[in-house]
């Protein structure tokens, strides 16, 4: 079965409970609470749920929100939807391989980035492997 098409039965098997609610029921960790929030190694950070590559340690940059930010995805590795909930607009972005939840993107802020974007990620939607 594609990890896209897995029940919530089967997704509670294999996430711990903190990453089911983020990454199936898009919820958000604790700003600051985060382990890769002020993580700087060289490598790749890669979908909790499913182990697909979402962004290179090369992208990430201090944003100072709180949460892991970066400036741009690995191409196809990350699917940008319109998020209306709490009153506002904004941009959810999801892996593309499971669906799974990460966060949500913010442009225009004024950062010195290539793309002038924030992606604002949840450090439980992630797992980092070193650069070998």
């Amino acid at each position: 079965m594609s990890n896209a098409n897995k029940t919530d039965s089967e997704w509670r098997a294999i996430l711990s409970p903190e990453q089911f609610k983020i990454l199936r029921e898009k919820g958000t960790e604790p700003a600051g609470t985060g382990k890769y929030d002020k993580h700087s190694a060289s490598g790749v950070y890669s979908c909790a749920g499913c182990a697909t590559p979402l962004y290179k340690s090369t992208t990430k940059f201090n944003s100072g929100c709180g949460w892991p930010a970066f400036f741009d995805a690995i191409p196809g590795a990350v699917t940008r939807h319109e998020d209306n909930a709490w009153g506002m607009k904004r941009i959810e972005i999801t892996c593309t391989a499971c669906g799974g939840h990460l966060g949500h993107v913010f442009k225009g802020e004024g950062f010195s980035t290539p793309t002038d974007e924030r992606h604002c990620v949840n450090s439980v939607s992630l797992k980092f492997h070193d650069e070998k």
